[in-house]
């Protein structure tokens, strides 16, 4: 019996999604009249092989078992992945792969659908989306990444499409792989890398990828299709046995990542890549299209009418597409970014890879293969039996003991910038929790460099005695534990009521007035306009600076940061959106840096050698025109010259109408990018809130210190868990001598129930 209201269906676009997507509405609908256009033959179809993961193949099994028993005896399984460099090849196992040939899938749909009825119309050209939809219920637009449904209706759906800048090419071997391979060759051009996996007992996809400059300089942008897969075969000869590489109509291409604000339009639905991309380094295009159709066809049923069950489908199929998106962007970045890894250690950089996309973790990787991660770890220098981040890390005189670090929260409680008992039970708690380092908010330099009048000070010898009580706590109570002060001026966002009343609005009476780089407001309307400083406020601003890090040398602190970030003061002179300066404090990168190179050199000079300085900036805006790449590089050297011991890698808060990219641990790549160019250790911060993704970041060579608020903010003693729930119980995280009864995870329940002796039938 046809559900009421979708008699009709028109499917543009044969690819597996398309197909898909037909027979299950058929199969649910006998009667329904569907009919797929695909403009090319059967047998066309650009690449060769695809991956399916055990969850897709499931979801098949249980909507459609012919179309599953099919693919059951197509594929080709692996379970190991390896990963070739400079001469030496490392395995990692458990992994679970499937692949069939792409022309074998769409075989097996191409007869599902004409067994069931569905019309199949190759070699023809689909009428416009719009024509369709007056004759029939629903038309699915499956018509691949560059859609012309999308196109034609990109008023409605609000496309964007993002054109990413390393160029790669499908091409096909002619014997099986055992493994999925990843192999990088530095040849003289520059890096060049291979992905490739076996698809059936006799072929194996390898897609070659670099960026565009190494492919215009090997000459490959002259080259055709066979005479770029000879040379393709000729740089990777090793890992083909000297076998040629075939081509089909192969091209080289770039990669497109492809969203969309809106994915229906009446009754028209986009479907896979018409919808949205993600990169073929996590192999998940195919697994995509064949979810949505799963998700489509499930809503059509679940759902009153078709309107409902178009936006059930989309409500359905977001996240989880935007959560691969984010996995797939990651691995993009990290492949494009590959000439900063080439020089990690053997394990390390087989570990990165493998970890690129955040989806396998050092966890999950130690069920997998715990011979490959415990090489990994002995390699990084952990201890037996020691998770990474509990292995300590040197900076200057200071020994941390573990790399998790209390990151900078204000509590904007205190009152003439004196630090209250809500501080000190604030950081002594996280003291006592288990962190290597633990920092104080932005400690102000000056009144007027306050953010709002709660914010703490180190402009005064009595908040000097207050800030000494909560270090003469840590370092009593909490032995082993360092506590860092940042200071730091708010610059044009200070003079602005607490957070909880709202957060960057200026005060309702009692505003001081307030200086920046430039005489830019924050908010232009809402906010203070600030005064420009000229030579003598910033002769004030750096005086102001020494003197509250000779006071915070005085109250024992373990080490400073200079707070860079955020559009604060000295942030305000780095970016190009808030430092309009002509004279020699602004315009190029370099100029920009002079003032918070000068404060940061009064500051080293009068903060004792031993003890590490530390540096947060902004390494993006998040705003047209702002930081670049390169200009949070260009600052990352400069401050790592002049001393720094570590660059805090954040982001943003500099403008209000930036546009961040949030996400799990959405900064990290910043931090990681500073590490592998620079060569200056890093502290990673933002979205970061398992142990487990700690570990990850720390093992493969992305930060050298994580900090965590949030985490700590809801468990103060975040780091003692961690260890118990790793079964850690070593010097990284020693439980406080009163709490050391709790260091076990308390039972939860009963666990005396006898379990089922006999099965009766």
């Amino acid at each position: 019996m046809t559900p009421p209201g979708i008699g009709r269906i028109a499917v543009i676009g044969g690819g597996p999604g398309g197909l898909y997507a037909a027979a299950l509405l058929k199969r649910l609908g006998p009667g329904r009249e569907i009919t797929v256009w695909e403009r090319n033959a059967p047998d066309d179809t650009f690449g060769f092989g695809v991956v399916l993961s055990d969850e897709t193949l499931g979801g098949i099994e249980q909507a459609d078992p012919v179309v599953y028993r099919a693919l059951r005896d197509a594929l080709v399984r692996w379970d190991t992945i390896d990963v070739v460099h400079r001469g030496e090849t490392l395995t990692s196992g458990g992994h679970g792969f499937a692949a069939t040939g792409r022309r074998r899938l769409l075989r097996i749909l191409h007869e599902r659908c004409a067994s069931l009825g569905v019309r199949l119309r190759f070699g023809t050209e689909a009428p416009p989306a719009a024509e369709l939809a007056t004759s029939h219920d629903l038309v699915i637009a499956a018509d691949g990444v560059h859609s012309l449904t999308r196109k034609a209706h990109a008023g409605h759906f609000r496309p964007t499409v993002t054109t990413h800048h390393n160029r790669y090419i499908w091409l096909a071997a002619g014997f099986a792989l055992d493994a999925f391979r990843f192999e990088i060759a530095e040849t003289e051009h520059g890096v060049m890398q291979l992905h490739a996996y076996p698809f059936a007992p006799d072929a194996s996809t390898v897609i070659v990828e670099m960026r565009e400059e190494v492919w215009r300089a090997a000459g490959l942008d002259t080259c055709g299709t066979a005479e770029s897969a000879e040379r393709c075969a000729e740089v990777f000869a090793e890992a083909l046995g000297g076998r040629p590489l075939r081509s089909n109509n192969s091209s080289w291409l770039t990669f497109a990542t492809v969203t969309n604000a809106r994915w229906s339009h009446g009754t028209t639905v986009l479907l896979g890549d018409a919808a949205h991309t993600a990169h073929f380094s996590i192999g998940s295009g195919t697994k995509l299209a064949v979810e949505d159709a799963l998700a489509l066809a499930a809503c059509t049923e679940e759902h009153p009418d078709l309107l409902t069950a178009l936006a059930a489908y989309e409500a359905e199929r977001r996240p989880a597409v935007l959560s691969t998106q984010r996995a797939a962007a990651a691995s993009l970045r990290w492949f494009e970014d590959l000439p900063l890894y080439v020089d990690q250690p053997p394990r390390r950089f087989a570990f990165n890879l493998l970890t690129r996309s955040r989806r396998v973790t050092h966890d999950n990787l130690r069920l997998r293969d715990p011979g490959f991660t415990g090489a990994v770890e002995e390699e990084f220098g952990c201890p037996p039996d020691t998770p990474p981040m509990f292995t300590p890390l040197r900076l200057r005189g200071l020994e941390l003991r573990n790399r998790v670090v209390v990151s900078p929260m204000d509590m904007y409680s205190a009152v003439g910038g004196l630090p209250a008992d809500l501080h000190l039970v604030h950081l002594g708690a996280r003291a006592l929790g288990g962190a290597g380092l633990v920092m104080t908010e932005m400690v102000c330099v000056s009144p007027e460099g306050r953010i709002t009048p709660g914010c703490t000070g180190l402009w005064t010898d009595e908040q000097n005695g207050a800030w000494s009580r909560i270090t003469r706590f840590v370092h009593d109570s909490a032995p082993g534990t360092a506590i860092g002060v940042q200071l730091g001026h708010s610059g044009r966002k200070g003079s602005t009521r607490l957070m909880w009343e709202g957060i960057d609005q200026p005060l309702e009476e009692g505003n001081w007035p307030v200086t920046a780089a430039s005489p830019l407001p924050y908010a232009p309307g809402v906010s203070q306009t600030p005064r420009a400083l000229d030579r003598a406020g910033l002769a004030t601003v750096r005086a102001q600076f020494t003197d509250a890090a000779r006071r915070a040398a005085r109250s024992d602190f373990d080490l400073l940061e200079l707070h860079c970030a955020h559009g604060y003061l000295l942030s305000g002179f780095l970016s190009p959106l808030t430092n309009r300066r002509t004279d020699a404090y602004g315009g190029t990168a370099a100029k920009r840096l002079r003032f918070p190179l000068e404060v940061f050199d009064a500051v080293r000079e009068v903060w004792p050698a031993d003890r590490p300085m530390t540096v947060r900036i902004s390494a993006t805006d998040w705003a047209e025109g702002g930081t670049s790449a390169e200009d949070s590089l260009a600052v990352a050297r400069a401050f790592a010259r002049h001393g720094a011991d570590a660059i805090d890698v954040s982001t943003g808060q500099v403008v209000p109408d930036e546009r961040p990219e949030y996400g799990r641990s959405y900064q990290t790549p910043y931090a990681d990018r500073i590490r592998n160019a620079v060569g200056v250790p890093v502290i990673a911060v933002g979205a970061i809130s398992s142990w487990d993704d700690v570990n990850s970041l720390l093992l493969a060579g992305r930060a050298d210190l994580i900090a965590l608020a949030r985490p700590h903010l809801y468990d103060p003693h975040w780091t003692l868990h961690a260890a118990a729930e790793q079964g850690y119980a070593g010097p990284g995280a020693p439980w406080p001598l009163p709490y050391r009864a709790g260091s076990r995870t308390p039972p939860t329940g009963r666990g005396d129930h006898p379990g089922p002796r006999l099965t009766l039938s």
